[in-house]
């Protein structure tokens, strides 16, 4: 080899390695080992940079997974018993694994999925799954990081709050979304509305933005400022960027994001009633036949294809809506997808869910959008 092709070599290496360190810089990640106490919601932001809500230590984590891009259009997978599979990678039982959340980079098509291995020494993992199905642990040792603390989280114990007793730390992050430089984090905080949305700015800096928020619920026949958003989607409604956020026991709720960095009280707009006795799991927003839907799937009430059309029009409700029935934006019931509990969107055409079986079975598969 000669001398020029060595130096040429060394110089393209050296540039390799200048511009991660530059892209590192830009998003303010250092290198270290993330010290997750769980592993719960997930979200994808620019360069790859993968986040995991860490409900128990009320922290977000800012990861680069080095994947920048690849071919979404091309993944088809298709694992039945994803769970067992992922707990034969790890090392542990399938009884004791659980699966919190699935994420699709949209860079590359590679899903990423939460895990808690049961065990409180075991610790939470981050799962990879390639487009061949390759099931891989995300190693977290020795990555570009960053992380954010979130100020006044719920008491990590168990209080008693009218008739439920529950740990509301484990409600700290329920939700997670990046929209042009923000992060926007659902949850629940240490105060008597304990319902808020945050906004990070990311980079992350000292700037945390927490608002409460507060909507009419149907079902219930009052306003309410204590229960967080379960799920959410951001979504561009008449030319402004808003959010559609789903609630226990049904009401779907529209805010916009601008409201959430003035830091104060937040009241949405409740565009529908979805039923009673359901908690909302994951949605997606997606456009078919040049029509934008919303696809949301339910621990109850199956998964729902709703049109946006008309959306920024309702004036919301502000009634109670008795006997468990629905009001407001009307739905279709997606009578095929029963048992869907995880869902994220692929492509313009495809997402890739978890359904269980009535078994307890998780299987993993690309669908085409409804």
């Amino acid at each position: 080899m000669s001398f020029r092709h060595v130096a040429c070599t060394l110089a393209a290496a050296a540039a390799l390695i200048a511009g991660s360190i530059e892209a590192a810089d830009q998003y303010g990640l250092s290198k270290g080992t993330p010290d997750l106490q769980s592993a719960g919601p997930l979200a994808f932001g620019p360069a790859g940079i993968l986040f995991i809500g860490d409900t128990k230590g009320a922290t977000v984590y800012a990861v680069r997974t080095g994947e920048t891009s690849g071919d979404p259009s091309s993944v088809d997978v298709s694992i039945e018993g994803v769970n067992v599979k992922v707990a034969e990678q790890l090392g542990v039982n399938s009884q004791d694994l659980q699966i919190n959340d699935l994420v699709v980079n949209p860079a590359s098509g590679t899903v990423y999925v939460s895990v808690s291995r049961g065990a409180p020494s075991a610790g939470p993992a981050i799962v990879r799954i390639d487009a061949d199905g390759t099931i891989s642990e995300m190693s977290l040792e020795n990555v570009p990081f960053a992380k954010a603390e979130l100020p006044n989280p719920p008491e990590d114990k168990e209080v008693q709050r009218g008739r439920r007793r529950a740990n509301y730390r484990e409600s700290s992050i329920t939700d997670l979304a990046y929209v042009d430089g923000q992060l926007l984090i659902s949850g629940m905080v240490a105060s008597e509305a304990s319902s808020a949305v945050r906004s990070l700015s990311f980079p992350f800096s000292d700037r945390d933005v927490a608002s409460s928020l507060e909507i009419y619920h149907g079902a219930h026949g009052r306003v309410e400022d204590d229960s967080p958003a379960r799920t959410f989607v951001p979504i561009n409604i008449g030319g402004e960027p808003n959010v559609l956020a789903g609630f226990v026991c049904t009401p779907l709720v529209r805010f916009p994001v601008s409201a959430i960095g003035q830091g104060e009280k937040v009241r949405g707009t409740t565009v529908a009633e979805l039923g009673n006795r359901n908690r909302p799991l994951d949605m997606i927003v997606y456009k078919k036949e040049g029509k934008d839907y919303l696809l949301l799937t339910n621990s109850a009430r199956g998964v729902m294809k709703i049109p946006t059309e008309g959306i920024e029009s309702q004036e919301g409700i502000t009634e109670r809506v008795g006997g468990g029935g629905t009001a407001g934006q009307p739905y279709e019931t997606v009578e095929e997808l029963a048992g869907v509990v995880q869902l994220d969107k692929l492509n313009d055409t495809h997402a890739v869910i978890i359904t269980e079986t009535d078994g307890g079975t998780l299987n993993l598969k690309t669908i085409e959008l409804p």
